[in-house]
């Protein structure tokens, strides 16, 4: 996620201000990005200009083949 800030041209701190968070908050999603919410991770995203889609797994595709599982 740093490299996608820096990118984008922007200091943890303005990360932060335009989140609502603390520069500390942004400090540990950097940090620990799988302790973040789903929610938080989808602003920071959005406000990084990153575009993240959702695919079933292979392993989940056949297993649905052969054992008839819809949705």
């Amino acid at each position: 996620m740093r490299a996608y800030r820096l990118k984008a041209g922007l200091s943890q701190a303005a990360l932060a201000a335009r989140l609502g968070i603390s520069r500390q908050a942004v400090t540990a999603l950097e940090k620990a990005p799988e302790a973040a919410t789903f929610e938080r991770l989808m602003k920071v995203w959005a406000l990084l200009g990153i575009e993240v889609s959702l695919q079933e797994a292979a392993s989940v595709a056949d297993k649905r083949i052969t054992t008839g599982l819809e949705w």
